[in-house]
């Protein structure tokens, strides 16, 4: 019940202008599904981790809202590239919170579909590195979303997520994986679209996606 109450308890906290604000006060903090903090913003997070707080706007109403870190003992961190957060790994330790990294690991490198992000090979190297640092079962990996293209079949993607498993044998024990359900994202459609990529609804298929048990160890 500790737990629970604290998870949903207000405090006041002072800004950095020295005024004084309500804040939510989570035990476990989301770092975060609509923005890759680890990558980009991992000096700003943990600058603000050092603060106390964070100030969030909501994109729909424009307000805002603060998070206070008193009671933080647990972070969940998502990213397709979390290397940035390897030098401020020893700040969590020294505030005794742990963390959790849901890291996004695909590999459409050939195909070009995820722009900006770097090699394969690089980022499965930062996954074993962040493994190293944190501890086995710290680090999960995702391979978000599957997804079929007219340069992607079923056996080239079981291809992907085969070759990306056995360079992560020993470093983890789960995988989470998700369907490219496109038409239910606009904003995909129209970038796949105006790219000229042409996709298969998988759930629109006869084909067959058949997953094993898999042994990571």
């Amino acid at each position: 019940m500790l737990v629970e109450d604290v998870a949903w308890a207000k405090v006041k906290i002072v800004r950095d202008d020295g005024t004084w604000a309500d804040a939510q006060a989570p035990v476990i903090v989301s770092a975060s599904r609509s923005t890759d903090i680890p990558a980009f913003y991992a000096d700003w997070f943990f600058y603000r981790l050092q603060r106390g707080y964070s100030a969030w706007m909501n994109p729909f109403n424009g307000k805002k809202s603060f998070v206070s870190y008193q009671h933080t003992r647990f972070i969940v961190f998502w990213s397709k590239y979390p290397a940035p957060l390897l030098p401020f790994l020893t700040i969590l330790k020294e505030k005794q919170i742990n963390c959790y990294i849901l890291y996004t690991l695909n590999d459409y490198e050939k195909e070009g579909l995820e722009k900006g992000v770097p090699s394969v090979e690089k980022r499965i190297d930062t996954f074993k590195r962040l493994v190293d640092e944190l501890g086995f079962g710290h680090v999960v990996w995702r391979f978000d979303p599957l997804m079929l293209t007219d340069q992607v079949d079923i056996p080239s993607l079981m291809e992907k997520v085969t070759s990306i498993r056995e360079r992560l044998k020993g470093y983890t024990e789960k995988l989470v994986f998700s369907f490219a359900d496109i038409s239910s994202y606009r904003k995909v459609k129209m970038n796949l679209d105006r790219n000229h990529i042409l996709y298969r609804q998988i759930f629109a298929q006869k084909d067959q996606l058949v997953f094993s048990r898999w042994e990571f160890l």
